[in-house]
């Protein structure tokens, strides 16, 4: 598969999440898909299956208030894309956190993505100050 199909199919997952279009995003996991959150993270963890992204996507925005993501910079080659993206957080003024996510490919699809938060400092306040207007 060309670099060009994959970035391709990792943007279409980005914007089928965002649509919450499970069943979109679905189709290009594998069966083995897994997701793993560091253990620095209030929603550490490893969740696997083709539902993975989704339950996890369900989790984390219940966990904070993201307002949007916005692309730095992407790459792709050697079955694997690679998103560096800057989670933008609800606020005056709105708060952002740097990831780089890492798509592994097999064949045609996601088997795996890996999460590297820059500096977890902004997730985990963004997590603490919705927690704090939930009461």
């Amino acid at each position: 598969m060309s670099s060009q199909r994959q970035l391709e199919i990792v943007q279409s997952l980005y914007d089928a999440s965002a649509a919450g279009n499970w069943p979109a995003v679905e189709k290009h996991l594998t069966e083995d898909f897994l997701i793993s959150e560091g253990s620095h993270l209030p929603f550490s963890g490893v969740i696997r299956g083709r539902t993975a992204l989704q339950q996890l996507f369900t989790k984390v925005m219940g966990m904070m208030d993201v307002t949007g993501l916005e692309v730095r910079a992407r790459c792709a080659g050697d079955d694997h894309v690679i998103y560096i993206i800057d989670m933008v957080f609800a606020g005056e003024p709105p708060t952002k956190a740097t990831l780089t996510e890492v798509f592994r490919f097999r064949g045609d699809k996601v088997c795996e993505i890996q999460p590297f938060y820059f500096d977890p400092a902004p997730v985990i306040a963004a997590v603490q100050r919705k927690a704090r207007k939930a009461g």
